[in-house]
C-alpha cells in the first residue's frame, strides 16, 4: 500500500520534476515539476490545463521505459517515463522532467537515478522482492537484495555484477540495450522470476535495472494456479447469473396480423440495439413484458442478464435495497456479508422497471441520478459503483397524465419516454383473435398434452364480440377453459363462458353459416360418445351399436382427438 504522504516528501527532494500516476488515476507531483510549469501553490486546475495543454498523459509508457522531448517557451523538457507493474499489471507511472541544459554527465545522471531510486524504496519494496542499479559497464551502484539474497547493501556495491549474482545478464542487457522480462533464473539453489530493464539516454546506454518479482517459480506457479481458480470462479458465477436472469421472449413469441401491433414491432427492433430507455404502456395483459424480453433479446446485450424488477410487488421501504443493494451493517436486520443490489448484478445487460407509476417519488429522484451519471452508491456505503445497464420501464397508466399531476416527477418522464411504445388493448386488434388462438391452443397442447383443437368460426365471432378489459391474459384463461370443456377437436359456442356466450342471439346462431362436413362431424362426436356412454367405455360394444367396424372406431377416436378417459360413462 503507498503512503501518498511519504511518497510526495520523498519526490519534493528529488532534482527532476515528477509526475506520479496510479492505476486509480492520483496525480502527485513535487515542487520541481510546479517550478518548471510555473504552476503557483495547489492550483490543481492549473495542473490539469498543463497535463491537458502539454498532452502528459501521452508519456506514459505502460510497456515498461520510454523517453521523449517538449519545447516550454524556449526551454527543452526531456522527459523519461518509467512503469512500474506487479504481476503484469500496471501499478503507477513515473515521469521524470528536466530542463536539457541541466544534464550533466552520464555518471551524474546514474547518481541522480541512484536518489530517485533510494528515495521511491519503500515504494518499490510494496510491489518487487528487491532490485539492483548497475552502471554501463555491469558495476553494481545500487542494491536492495539484503533480505533475499542475505548479502549487505556495503558488500556489493562496486562489485561487478556477475561476482554478486549468480546466473545474472543484467551486464549483458547493458550491452544489449534490450529489455528480459519475466526471466527464470536459478540463484542460491531456487528458481527465480527476474525482469532486466535497460536505462537508456539520448540513445547512449547508461546502466541497467534489476529487479525479482518471485523469490521461487513455485509462488509464481502456487499464483497462476489461484488465478485460475478464481477466473474460474467468476466464470462460474457470470453464467449463474445470465441462467437465473434471462429473457423468455423473442420477438417471434409476439403474435399478431394486426397492422398497428407490427409497426410497434418494426419500432421496438429498431430501438433494441441504441442505448436509449424504452417506456411501454398498455393496460393490464397486453403484453408489454413480451415486448420488453424481446428487447433484450434482440440487442447486443443478449448474453448479459436480463433482471425483472416490480415496484408494485417489492414494499416501498425495501426496494432501495433491492435496487441499489447495502453494504455490511447499513442498517438493523443488513445481512452481515452486505447485498449487491439487482443494478449492480446487471452491469452489461438490461433491467426491465415493472409498474414504474408505482415507485415512490424519493426513488424516483435516486434512479434519475443514475440515469444522468450513470453510477451509484449503496446504502451505507461510500464508494461509487459505476454501471453500464439498458433501462426499460413498463406501466398500465397513463404516465404523462401522472407527471402533469404531479404524481411522478416531470423530469424522470421526460428520461424515461425516449423510445415511447404504447400497446393497444386486445378489444382495439379483434383481427388478431383468430390467430392468437390457434397459438394459444397449440402451447397448450405441447405444454400439458391435450388434443389438438380448433376454434370454431361462430365461437370466434363470439369472441370478437367480448370487450376483453383482461386482454390476451384473459383470452388465453378462456381457452385454457374451454379446451378442458371440450370434447373432440372442436371448441364452440357451448364452451365458452355465459357471459361470451351470451353476446350472440338466436337469430346470430340460425343465420351462422356452417359447412356440411362440420355438420357431420359434431354429428358423428356426439354418436360416438353417447354410445361409449351407453356401453360403459366398451368400444367393442359401441361399434357394434353404431354399425361400424371395430377398427372404423378406433380411426374416428384418432381422428376427432376423443379421450375414452374423459367421458363419463
Amino acid at each position: 500500500m503507498i503512503n501518498y504522504v511519504d511518497l510526495q516528501n520523498m519526490i519534493d527532494s528529488m532534482y527532476e520534476g515528477v509526475l506520479f500516476i496510479d492505476n486509480k488515476n492520483n496525480r502527485i507531483v513535487n515542487r520541481q515539476f510546479k517550478r518548471i510549469f510555473d504552476i503557483v501553490g495547489e492550483d490543481n486546475k492549473a495542473l490539469t490545463k498543463v497535463l491537458e495543454e502539454y498532452k502528459l498523459f501521452n508519456f506514459t509508457n505502460h510497456d515498461g521505459y520510454a523517453e521523449s522531448e517538449i519545447f516550454i517557451g524556449s526551454k527543452k523538457i526531456t522527459i523519461e517515463s518509467f512503469c512500474y507493474r506487479y504481476l503484469n499489471i500496471f501499478e503507477f507511472d513515473i515521469i521524470l522532467f528536466k530542463e536539457t541544459t541541466e544534464i550533466s554527465e552520464a555518471r551524474d545522471e546514474i547518481e541522480e537515478l541512484k536518489l530517485a531510486l533510494n528515495s521511491l524504496k519503500d515504494v518499490l519494496d510494496t510491489a518487487y522482492q528487491g532490485f539492483v542499479l548497475v552502471n554501463e559497464e555491469g558495476i553494481i551502484i545500487k542494491w536492495n537484495y539484503e533480505k533475499l539474497f542475505g548479502i549487505k547493501e556495503e558488500e556489493a556495491l562496486g562489485k561487478h555484477v556477475e561476482d554478486v549474482i549468480e546466473n545474472t545478464r543484467l551486464h549483458i542487457v547493458t550491452k544489449t540495450g534490450k529489455k528480459e522480462l519475466y526471466d527464470v533464473q536459478r540463484i542460491q539453489g531456487h528458481d527465480m522470476i527476474a525482469s532486466r530493464t535497460p536505462i537508456i539516454k539520448d540513445g547512449k546506454i547508461m546502466g541497467a535495472v534489476g529487479t525479482v518479482l518471485f523469490k521461487d517459480i513455485k509462488e509464481f506457479t502456487d499464483l497462476g494456479k489461484k488465478l485460475k481458480t478464481l477466473e474460474s470462479t467468476v466464470d462460474k458465477y457470470k453464467s449463474e447469473i445470465s441462467r437465473m436472469y434471462h429473457a423468455n421472449y423473442n420477438f417471434d413469441d409476439i403474435i399478431t396480423q394486426n397492422v398497428h401491433m407490427l409497426d410497434l414491432i418494426d419500432i421496438a427492433k429498431k430501438a433494441a440495439n441504441s442505448t436509449s430507455t424504452i417506456l411501454i404502456e398498455g393496460e393490464s395483459g397486453t403484453g408489454k413484458e413480451y415486448f420488453a424480453h424481446a428487447v433484450h433479446e434482440e440487442s447486443n446485450r443478449r448474453l448479459a442478464p436480463f433482471i425483472r424488477i416490480n415496484c408494485a410487488a417489492i414494499p416501498h421501504e425495501l426496494l432501495e435495497s433491492e435496487l441499489f443493494g447495502y453494504e455490511a451493517g447499513a442498517f438493523t436486520g443488513a445481512k452481515r456479508e452486505g447485498k449487491i443490489g439487482k443494478l449492480e448484478l446487471a452491469n452489461g445487460g438490461t433491467v426491465l422497471l415493472d409498474e414504474i407509476s408505482s415507485m415512490p417519488l424519493s426513488m424516483q429522484a435516486k434512479l434519475l441520478r443514475v440515469l444522468e451519471e450513470r453510477e451509484f452508491e449503496r446504502i451505507g456505503g461510500n464508494a461509487s459503483i459505476k454501471i453500464d445497464i439498458r433501462l426499460i420501464t413498463c406501466t398500465n397508466d397513463d404516465l404523462e397524465h401522472l407527471a402533469n399531476k404531479n404524481r411522478f416527477r416531470q423530469d424522470l418522464y421526460y428520461r424515461l419516454n425516449v423510445v415511447k411504445i404504447k400497446i393497444p388493448p386486445l378489444r382495439n386488434r379483434l383481427d388478431d383473435i383468430p390467430c392468437l388462438c390457434d397459438n394459444i391452443l397449440n402451447k397448450q397442447m405441447q405444454s400439458v398434452g391435450l388434443t389438438s383443437k380448433s376454434v370454431t368460426d361462430r365461437a370466434i365471432f363470439a369472441l370478437k364480440l367480448y370487450s376483453w378489459p383482461g386482454n390476451v391474459r384473459e383470452l388465453r384463461n378462456i381457452l385454457e377453459r374451454a379446451a378442458n370443456m371440450s370434447i373432440g377437436n372442436y371448441i364452440d359456442i357451448q364452451h365458452l363462458p355465459d357471459f361470451i356466450s351470451e353476446k350472440l342471439n338466436d337469430d346470430v346462431i340460425k343465420t351462422d353459416v356452417h359447412t356440411l362436413k362440420y355438420k357431420l362431424a359434431e354429428a358423428e362426436v356426439h354418436a360416438i360418445v353417447e354410445a361409449l356412454k351407453h356401453c360403459n367405455g366398451n368400444r367393442t360394444e359401441a361399434a357394434k351399436m353404431l354399425g361400424i367396424h371395430r377398427t372404423a372406431l378406433y380411426k374416428k377416436l384418432d381422428g376427432y382427438g376423443i379421450d375414452i378417459k374423459t367421458i363419463q360413462v
